[in-house]
Order: C-alpha cells, then sequence, then structure tokens
C-alpha cells in the first residue's frame, strides 16, 4: 500500500481519546472519515451535513438512489431523526442494540434527502465496535455508517485491501487492523406490519421475530 498520511493507527479495544477527537471535529468540519465497524470498515460523516453527505456518494461511486443507514449513540437519539418508534423496534433494540442489526424508521422531514434517496425512510443501528462507539458518543449525532468500499463491491475488513481512492478521498482513515468480516448486519423494516427483513446478516431473521413476539 501507498504511505498515505491520513491513516492512524487505533486500538480497536481502548481507542485512544485523542484519535477520536481529531475524528470528531473532521466530520463537525464538514470532512469523511474512514473507521472500523464490526465486520468491515464504514465511511463516516454527519447525517445532517449534505455536502459531506455527497461526498460519501462520490467516494463510494454509489448511486443517488441508494439511502445510507446511520449509527446513534443509544436509542435515545432516534427521537432526533424517526417520527416514531414501533413496539417491534423496542423489542429489537432492547435485545441486540448495541449490536448487529440496523432497524429501517420512517425518517424525520430534518433528514438529508440524499441520505434516505426520497424513501422517507432511515436505516439505523447502535454500534458494537468500540472505535465507532466512541466516535457517535463524543460526537452525539448520527454518523453514516455505510461500507467502504466501491457501490456493488465486496466490504473491506483489512485497510490493506481498500480501494486506493477510498483512502486519498477521505480526510482520515482510522486503522484499528484486520476485522473479522462476515454478513454484516441484518436489516429490518419496522415501517411495515409485520416488519420486513431486508437483508439477513449475521442475526438470523428467526431470532429476530422470536424476540418480536415475545
Amino acid at each position: 500500500m501507498a504511505d498515505y498520511s491520513n491513516i492512524e493507527d487505533i486500538d480497536p479495544i481502548t481507542p485512544q481519546p485523542e484519535i477520536v477527537d481529531k475524528a470528531v471535529e473532521i466530520i463537525k468540519n464538514d470532512g469523511v472519515i474512514v473507521f472500523p465497524t464490526w465486520c468491515f470498515y464504514g465511511i463516516g460523516c454527519s447525517a445532517f451535513n449534505e455536502k459531506a453527505i455527497a461526498k460519501v456518494f462520490d467516494i463510494k461511486r454509489r448511486p443517488s438512489n441508494k439511502p445510507l443507514l446511520v449509527l446513534v449513540s443509544d436509542s435515545f437519539d432516534l427521537k432526533d431523526i424517526v417520527t416514531e418508534v414501533p413496539d417491534s423496534a423496542k423489542k429489537i433494540m432492547d435485545k441486540f442494540w448495541p449490536g448487529r442489526i440496523t432497524i429501517v424508521f420512517k425518517a424525520k422531514k430534518n433528514i438529508p434527502e440524499a441520505l434516505t434517496s426520497g424513501t422517507g425512510k432511515i436505516g439505523v443501528r447502535v454500534p458494537e465496535n468500540k472505535v465507532a462507539k466512541a466516535i457517535v458518543d463524543k460526537l452525539q449525532i448520527p454518523v453514516t455508517g455505510t461500507s467502504a468500499n466501491i457501490s456493488d463491491e465486496p466490504g473491506c475488513f483489512d485497510i490493506n485491501d481498500m480501494a486506493q481512492s477510498i483512502i486519498y478521498e477521505s480526510d482520515l482513515v482510522l486503522d484499528s487492523g484486520p476485522l473479522k468480516g462476515g454478513k454484516g448486519s441484518t436489516i429490518i423494516d419496522v415501517t411495515t406490519k409485520p416488519p420486513e427483513i431486508i437483508r439477513e446478516g449475521e442475526i438470523s431473521s428467526k431470532v429476530i421475530f422470536e424476540s418480536i413476539s415475545k
């Protein structure tokens, strides 16, 4: 890999506060970062910054009709971005958050349309990864959590294998070493009755629906 000055090593278990602070300041100032999530590296920016969101789409070469999910510090933050939290979502959050389930809610009107791709819906997750959690905890605003890959290419779990254009075009890349890879988060839409599985990931639909029915 080329020697990029924007790559910083970060401890996956105890993230260095000064590096977390640097990432937060970049996000606050219209910037875009690459950071670890549970299975893959993600691309993060403020969920309320349309300029930064547009940059994420450009970096990923992502079609504008594909929405981006966001990461929040905890379920209390949902009040700022979703219109309602159905009982089914509460049961899922109580059992699986922080963790590997992304829940799709009806989005508030203050959410940039570029983020929802005009669907009126927003996917949300509380991250399990300690670096990602430290960033959203410190920032206290939702952050995009889309995977750090060129659109339609496999997710990247090692910075050494990441597309060089993504590294080059991001303002900061946090390298916590190789991640576990895998299927990624399960995505469930709770705006429908019954809720609908959009993508089955590490948590099976059977396990999720059993938690809802209790």
